[in-house]
């Protein structure tokens, strides 16, 4: 399990340190856009519809990333202030009974809307837009299976109070 958990954690850092990448993308295409838009007037349905593609992957590639680096959103009322076992715990209890069953649910119903999406060949409704909208909604259900995995590997961390990988 101890390997396992170590490829878990190899995979999802190289996807969330390329996911951070996609910053860089993102930020070229909306700054010539703006340019483009300033200076010449000139934009289209597609560039868009491309920043918020990118937008969304950054966003559904990095959550994983992100509960992996403990750097998810934490309401956080005493944990702070908890000894270590207390917040294996609290992170055991919580993955298990919160972060894998919607992460499951997740995964099952963003798999159908993707399915929906690819079956019907759904593209932009505007003209010149991108023409298909399945491959950007099939990284919905991929990313909650990365999540699983690392809910899995951060229950596993918990459970065992193995340490972080190195890789990650």
């Amino acid at each position: 399990m101890k390997q396992l958990v170590h490829l878990i954690d190899r995979v999802i850092a190289a996807i969330g340190r390329a996911a951070g990448l996609l910053n860089l993308l993102l930020i070229v295409l909306v700054v010539v856009d703006v340019l483009l838009r300033w200076f010449f007037s000139l934009t289209a349905a597609w560039v868009i519809e491309l920043e918020w593609h990118l937008f969304s992957l950054i966003f559904l590639l990095g959550i994983p990333y992100a509960l992996q680096q403990d750097r998810h959103v934490r309401v956080d009322l005493f944990y702070e202030n908890f000894q270590p076992a207390d917040k294996r715990l609290v992170n055991l209890i919580g993955g298990i009974l919160f972060l894998l069953p919607w992460a499951v649910v997740l995964l099952y119903f963003s798999t159908l809307y993707a399915y929906e999406s690819w079956v019907s060949s759904e593209g932009s409704p505007n003209p010149n837009g991108i023409p298909y909208y399945f491959p950007i909604k099939a990284v919905v259900p991929f990313a909650a299976g990365l999540l699983i995995l690392q809910g899995i590997a951060e229950c596993y961390r918990a459970a065992t109070g193995a340490p972080q990988s190195e890789e990650a």
